[in-house]
């Protein structure tokens, strides 16, 4: 399977390098590889994979990352999986009940 790609620049993924400690706590629980260690903090390599599951800020002892999980794709999967409403990823032609593509943006993420 190839890399993971969700929306292009839309990601609320935020480090702050000042408060990174290299402890590399995010590199362990990321799912997706978004980070990478250089030198003795962590770095976003790949800001455009990370899914906003919140395992990095959550897991971060330093309080250095900051991400809206809940929000974009990854709640939208993990949703649909539960039978919630919501799991749809809209991130494509919105329709109406008929299939019908309506008029407006194309992406509610």
């Amino acid at each position: 399977m190839g890399r993971m790609l969700y929306l292009k620049d839309v990601t609320t993924l935020e480090l702050d390098e000042q408060k990174c400690t290299g402890c590399g706590m995010c590199l362990n629980v990321c799912p997706h590889n978004v980070f990478k260690m250089d030198g003795k903090a962590a770095m976003i390599v790949d800001r455009d994979a990370c899914m906003e599951c919140g395992a990095c800020s959550k897991n971060c002892p330093a309080g250095a990352l900051q991400v809206q999980s809940g929000v974009g794709c990854a709640s939208a999967v993990i949703n649909g999986m539960l039978g919630r409403n919501g799991g749809e990823c809209c991130c494509g032609p919105q329709t109406d009940g008929a299939g019908s593509v309506k008029n407006g943006p194309s992406c509610c993420c």
